[in-house]
């Protein structure tokens, strides 16, 4: 289900379907909502609808704030320590922890360290058509092998591993794009009526925390997507302008849904811990569906652009 903060407000939400059962709940480490509905064998095709309208806001926070912030060092908070943890797929020890020792060698003001690390990842990282989905996102794995082509869940993986091996608090937030972007169409785009068929939209981005300043949003794989989709080299003024914005905003034609890696979701299900929920989740009996194909699935997701009231 949909995050309600500052920059996405919920405001309308609706379920139905032919379900036997149903319930949300926030029971898992993460506080991800998580809308469940179960269903009794039957031949009986099973359906589930959900409505919701969001108002979105572009999210920026300024530079000045960040590096003000940043100079005084405050203390990590305790509520969000949680996100300097390593998971299974976001290790911070080993090779990820000597590589962000390269990156950020001789730096020890925190946003200099993120400036320094989101320079290694734009310009290291490439866009992989050929992954399935966003990608597994297993920073660990594409430290090991080398290989850093990847998709959205991939590149913001390797940023969030090698941000919380540095000591600063980072998440994925996982979400879908839901319209037009005004910076490019690869970006996102929707018909002249405002409506889009969005059900392989998905699109993980990324948070990072410096105290004082909060959470602050950056998108590295965004940067990597235009490169591929535009046919642009890394040193396009384009590509380095969205870097720039990119580093510390988001374009809010995308809607979020959860930081959740690596955490059992409630009622337990076949598979756990799950990797990551940036997708429908569903089993029939002890088989997982493969929530990387609607088709299969079956799932559709549209959106309709609204505009202000």
């Amino acid at each position: 289900m949909p995050l309600h903060n500052m920059y996405q407000k919920v405001k309308f939400f609706k379920y139905s379907g032919n379900f036997d059962a149903s319930h949300i709940n926030r029971k898992n480490i993460y506080d991800a909502q998580i809308l469940y509905a179960q269903w009794h064998a039957s031949d009986t095709s099973k359906q589930l609808t959900i409505e919701m309208e969001i108002e979105t806001l572009d999210r920026s926070v300024s530079l000045k704030k960040i590096k003000k912030a940043s100079q005084a060092n405050l203390p990590v908070p305790e509520d969000v320590r949680l996100y300097l943890q390593p998971t299974t797929h976001i290790p911070t020890d080993g090779k990820v922890a000597l590589k962000t020792m390269e990156i950020t060698k001789g730096i020890t003001d925190r946003f200099q360290k993120v400036e320094a690390i989101y320079n290694w990842i734009t310009e290291t990282t490439f866009r992989d058509p050929s992954i399935v989905g966003c990608g597994v996102g297993h920073a660990g794995k594409m430290i090991e092998s080398g290989y850093f082509g990847g998709k959205c869940t991939d590149i913001s993986s390797l940023f969030v591993a090698f941000l919380r091996s540095a000591g600063i608090p980072a998440r994925e937030v996982f979400g879908i794009r839901v319209g037009k972007s005004h910076f490019s169409k690869i970006l996102g785009k929707s018909d002249k009526h405002g409506f889009a068929d969005i059900s392989t939209w998905q699109h993980c981005r990324v948070e990072y925390y410096i105290p004082g300043a909060g959470w602050i949003p950056s998108d590295p794989a965004d940067i990597t997507k235009l490169e591929l989709g535009e046919g642009l080299k890394y040193s396009d003024q384009r590509v380095q302008e969205l870097k720039k914005r990119y580093l510390h905003s988001w374009e809010m034609n995308w809607i979020g849904f959860n930081h959740g890696r690596d955490f059992v979701l409630y009622p337990e299900p076949e598979q756990y811990p799950l990797n990551m929920l940036g997708y429908p989740y569903g089993e029939i009996e002890d088989e997982v569906l493969d929530y990387y194909s609607p088709k299969h699935f079956s799932y559709r997701i549209t959106s309709q652009e609204l505009g202000l009231k």
